[in-house]
Order: structure tokens, then sequence, then C-alpha cells
């Protein structure tokens, strides 16, 4: 990531690393409510929509696995 935006690339690994730190589903839906806040944070500075796609996808991801221990 360019260090044009230095906050952004900080909220968007302090997302990134909440969501991969998840262990309940309880958890995820707070680190969900971080992935909105980001993209509307965001939006306006035009972040790539990659960062939001791969938000999205681990969490995708994390409840999965949560959903497959239970």
């Amino acid at each position: 990531m360019e260090n044009q935006h230095p906050q952004l690339e900080l909220a968007y690994d302090k997302t990134l690393s909440t969501i991969e730190s998840c262990k309940t589903e309880n958890q995820l839906e707070g680190a969900s409510r971080m992935v909105e806040n980001f993209k509307e944070m965001y939006k306006q500075v035009g972040y790539p929509k990659a960062l939001s796609y791969n938000l999205d996808r681990t969490l995708k991801n994390i409840l999965g696995s949560l959903s497959n221990t239970h």
C-alpha cells in the first residue's frame, strides 16, 4: 500500500488484525462493524476496492472456519 494515506494503512491493518483474532461469532459481529466503519470512513478518500474486498473475504473465511467447529 502506498504511503499517501498512512492513517488508511493503519486502520486497514488494525481492522484486518481484529478480524483474524476473532474466536467467536460474537467477536466477528464486532469486526464486521469495524469493516463497515472502515468502508464509510475511507469512501471519501477513494481507497482501493481491493482493501474492502480483502476485509470482506477474510471475515467470510473466519466465519466459515468458526461455523465448521460447531
